[in-house]
Protein backbone atom coordinates (compact mmCIF):
# COMPACT_ATOMS: atom_id res chain seq x y z
CA UNK A 1 0.00 0.00 0.00
CA UNK A 2 1.22 3.07 -0.57
CA UNK A 3 1.33 5.64 2.16
CA UNK A 4 3.41 8.61 3.08
CA UNK A 5 3.65 9.37 6.98
CA UNK A 6 4.50 12.76 7.84
CA UNK A 7 5.64 11.87 11.52
CA UNK A 8 4.85 14.51 14.69
CA UNK A 9 8.41 16.15 15.95
CA UNK A 10 6.96 15.83 19.55
CA UNK A 11 5.97 12.26 19.79
CA UNK A 12 9.49 10.50 18.68
CA UNK A 13 8.67 7.18 20.92
CA UNK A 14 7.95 3.74 19.56
CA UNK A 15 6.04 2.53 23.30
CA UNK A 16 2.79 3.24 22.14
CA UNK A 17 0.63 4.11 25.27
CA UNK A 18 -2.59 6.61 26.44
CA UNK A 19 -2.20 9.47 28.11
CA UNK A 20 -5.20 10.45 31.10
CA UNK A 21 -8.09 11.26 29.75
CA UNK A 22 -8.41 14.93 32.83
CA UNK A 23 -7.55 17.20 29.90
CA UNK A 24 -10.40 17.18 28.07
CA UNK A 25 -12.20 20.60 27.10
CA UNK A 26 -15.59 20.61 25.97
CA UNK A 27 -17.28 23.25 23.92
CA UNK A 28 -20.82 23.21 23.47
CA UNK A 29 -22.08 24.12 19.90
CA UNK A 30 -25.27 24.71 20.19
CA UNK A 31 -28.51 22.90 20.09
CA UNK A 32 -27.32 20.08 22.51
CA UNK A 33 -24.54 19.39 20.81
CA UNK A 34 -20.62 19.21 22.31
CA UNK A 35 -17.67 18.32 21.37
CA UNK A 36 -14.21 17.51 24.04
CA UNK A 37 -10.84 17.56 22.52
CA UNK A 38 -8.00 16.46 24.32
CA UNK A 39 -4.44 16.92 21.89
CA UNK A 40 -2.23 14.06 22.26
CA UNK A 41 -3.59 11.80 24.04
CA UNK A 42 -2.28 8.62 22.53
CA UNK A 43 1.22 8.47 22.66
CA UNK A 44 3.53 6.44 19.69
CA UNK A 45 0.91 7.71 17.18
CA UNK A 46 3.48 7.25 14.58
CA UNK A 47 4.15 3.44 15.36
CA UNK A 48 0.45 2.87 15.74
CA UNK A 49 -0.36 4.34 12.35
CA UNK A 50 2.52 2.09 11.14
CA UNK A 51 1.21 -0.76 12.07
CA UNK A 52 -2.53 -0.21 11.42
CA UNK A 53 -1.42 0.78 7.72
CA UNK A 54 0.07 -2.77 7.24
CA UNK A 55 -1.84 -5.17 9.66
CA UNK A 56 -5.80 -4.03 9.42
CA UNK A 57 -7.64 -5.48 6.52
CA UNK A 58 -8.39 -2.33 4.39
CA UNK A 59 -10.78 -2.51 2.22
CA UNK A 60 -11.83 0.02 -0.88
CA UNK A 61 -15.51 0.68 -1.57
CA UNK A 62 -17.63 1.48 -4.25
CA UNK A 63 -21.15 3.05 -3.48
CA UNK A 64 -23.79 4.65 -5.46
CA UNK A 65 -23.80 8.49 -5.93
CA UNK A 66 -27.10 10.08 -8.20
CA UNK A 67 -26.72 8.27 -11.17
CA UNK A 68 -23.21 6.82 -11.03
CA UNK A 69 -21.43 4.18 -8.77
CA UNK A 70 -17.77 6.38 -7.60
CA UNK A 71 -14.77 5.21 -5.53
CA UNK A 72 -15.26 5.86 -2.01
CA UNK A 73 -12.31 8.63 -1.25
CA UNK A 74 -10.68 6.41 1.50
CA UNK A 75 -10.10 2.73 2.57
CA UNK A 76 -11.70 1.55 5.15
CA UNK A 77 -12.03 -1.57 7.94
CA UNK A 78 -14.98 -2.18 10.29
CA UNK A 79 -14.93 -4.13 13.97
CA UNK A 80 -17.89 -5.15 15.38
CA UNK A 81 -18.48 -5.61 19.05
CA UNK A 82 -17.03 -8.44 19.87
CA UNK A 83 -14.09 -8.31 16.57
CA UNK A 84 -10.42 -8.35 18.33
CA UNK A 85 -9.37 -5.12 17.93
CA UNK A 86 -5.95 -4.80 15.39
CA UNK A 87 -3.96 -3.15 18.30
CA UNK A 88 -3.71 -3.86 22.28
CA UNK A 89 -4.13 0.10 22.66
CA UNK A 90 -7.19 0.37 20.97
CA UNK A 91 -8.99 -1.84 23.01
CA UNK A 92 -7.39 -0.11 25.87
CA UNK A 93 -9.00 3.04 24.51
CA UNK A 94 -12.12 1.49 24.14
CA UNK A 95 -12.59 0.71 27.69
CA UNK A 96 -11.00 4.06 28.91
CA UNK A 97 -13.76 5.89 27.03
CA UNK A 98 -16.52 3.79 28.26
CA UNK A 99 -15.42 4.25 31.87
CA UNK A 100 -14.59 7.97 31.48
CA UNK A 101 -18.13 9.10 29.76
CA UNK A 102 -20.40 6.10 31.54
CA UNK A 103 -22.44 8.54 33.55
CA UNK A 104 -23.38 10.44 30.75
CA UNK A 105 -23.37 7.85 27.31
CA UNK A 106 -25.04 5.00 29.94
CA UNK A 107 -23.57 2.83 27.65
CA UNK A 108 -20.79 1.20 26.77
CA UNK A 109 -18.46 2.06 23.16
CA UNK A 110 -18.50 -1.61 21.23
CA UNK A 111 -17.55 -0.96 17.69
CA UNK A 112 -14.58 0.77 15.90
CA UNK A 113 -14.13 1.93 12.41
CA UNK A 114 -11.32 2.31 10.93
CA UNK A 115 -10.72 5.21 7.76
CA UNK A 116 -7.20 5.79 6.10
CA UNK A 117 -7.16 8.76 4.42
CA UNK A 118 -4.33 8.42 1.56
CA UNK A 119 -3.44 11.43 1.20
CA UNK A 120 -5.17 14.94 0.21
CA UNK A 121 -7.33 13.59 -2.27
CA UNK A 122 -8.99 11.78 0.57
CA UNK A 123 -11.57 12.76 1.82
CA UNK A 124 -15.18 11.96 3.19
CA UNK A 125 -18.31 14.59 2.61
CA UNK A 126 -20.09 16.51 5.49
CA UNK A 127 -22.48 13.95 7.17
CA UNK A 128 -23.94 13.05 10.88
CA UNK A 129 -23.76 9.38 12.25
CA UNK A 130 -27.20 8.90 11.61
CA UNK A 131 -28.08 5.18 10.63
CA UNK A 132 -29.59 3.17 13.76
CA UNK A 133 -30.24 5.28 17.09
CA UNK A 134 -27.89 8.52 16.66
CA UNK A 135 -30.79 9.86 13.92
CA UNK A 136 -33.38 9.75 16.90
CA UNK A 137 -31.28 9.99 20.56
CA UNK A 138 -28.75 11.86 21.80
CA UNK A 139 -25.15 9.36 21.83
CA UNK A 140 -21.39 9.72 21.10
CA UNK A 141 -19.06 9.07 18.91
CA UNK A 142 -15.10 9.14 20.03
CA UNK A 143 -12.63 9.28 17.51
CA UNK A 144 -8.85 9.13 17.32
CA UNK A 145 -6.33 10.18 15.02
CA UNK A 146 -3.11 9.19 14.15
CA UNK A 147 -0.62 9.97 11.39
CA UNK A 148 -0.30 13.19 9.86
CA UNK A 149 -3.13 16.06 10.83
CA UNK A 150 -6.05 16.81 8.67
CA UNK A 151 -9.49 19.09 9.83
CA UNK A 152 -12.47 17.85 10.96
CA UNK A 153 -15.06 20.62 9.96
CA UNK A 154 -18.44 20.82 11.95
CA UNK A 155 -21.03 22.98 11.04
CA UNK A 156 -24.95 22.96 11.92
CA UNK A 157 -27.68 21.47 9.85
CA UNK A 158 -29.50 24.04 9.65
CA UNK A 159 -27.40 26.94 9.18
CA UNK A 160 -26.45 29.26 11.25
CA UNK A 161 -23.78 29.84 13.71
CA UNK A 162 -20.78 28.96 11.41
CA UNK A 163 -17.32 26.16 10.96
CA UNK A 164 -15.56 24.72 13.13
CA UNK A 165 -12.13 23.23 12.61
CA UNK A 166 -10.10 21.19 14.51
CA UNK A 167 -7.04 19.89 13.16
CA UNK A 168 -6.65 16.17 14.33
CA UNK A 169 -3.80 13.55 14.01
CA UNK A 170 -1.28 12.35 15.91
CA UNK A 171 -2.83 10.60 18.59
CA UNK A 172 -5.30 13.46 19.28
CA UNK A 173 -9.29 12.79 20.15
CA UNK A 174 -12.54 14.33 19.81
CA UNK A 175 -15.85 13.19 21.04
CA UNK A 176 -18.56 14.34 19.69
CA UNK A 177 -21.56 13.97 22.16
CA UNK A 178 -25.37 15.24 22.64
CA UNK A 179 -27.49 15.94 20.11
CA UNK A 180 -23.78 16.44 17.42
CA UNK A 181 -24.97 13.80 15.13
CA UNK A 182 -28.41 15.06 14.83
CA UNK A 183 -28.16 18.87 14.74
CA UNK A 184 -24.91 18.69 13.25
CA UNK A 185 -22.65 17.45 10.50
CA UNK A 186 -18.94 16.94 10.27
CA UNK A 187 -16.32 16.15 7.35
CA UNK A 188 -13.13 16.24 6.59
CA UNK A 189 -12.34 17.96 3.19
CA UNK A 190 -10.31 17.43 0.71
CA UNK A 191 -6.72 19.05 0.75
CA UNK A 192 -4.78 21.01 -2.11
CA UNK A 193 -2.25 21.15 -0.08
CA UNK A 194 0.52 18.18 0.26
CA UNK A 195 -0.99 16.26 2.86
CA UNK A 196 0.60 12.56 5.07
CA UNK A 197 -1.60 9.65 5.43
CA UNK A 198 -4.10 9.87 8.46
CA UNK A 199 -5.76 6.71 10.32
CA UNK A 200 -8.94 7.92 12.07
CA UNK A 201 -10.47 4.98 14.55
CA UNK A 202 -13.89 5.97 15.44
CA UNK A 203 -15.61 4.36 18.93
CA UNK A 204 -19.03 4.08 18.66
CA UNK A 205 -21.91 2.25 20.97
CA UNK A 206 -24.10 -0.64 19.88
CA UNK A 207 -26.65 0.13 17.03
CA UNK A 208 -25.36 3.54 16.06
CA UNK A 209 -23.10 4.04 12.77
Amino acid sequence: MTRHLQGSLFDQTDEVRLGSLDGLRRTHLGSGAWIDVLPGWLRGSDALFEHLAAEVPWRAERRTMYDHVVDVPRLLAFYGAGDALPHPVLAEARDALSAHYAGELGEPFTTAGLCLYRDGRDSVAWHGDRIGRGAREDTMVAILSVGAARELLLRPVRGGSGTVRRPLGHGDLIVMGGSCQRTWEHCVPKSARAAGARISVQFRPHGVR
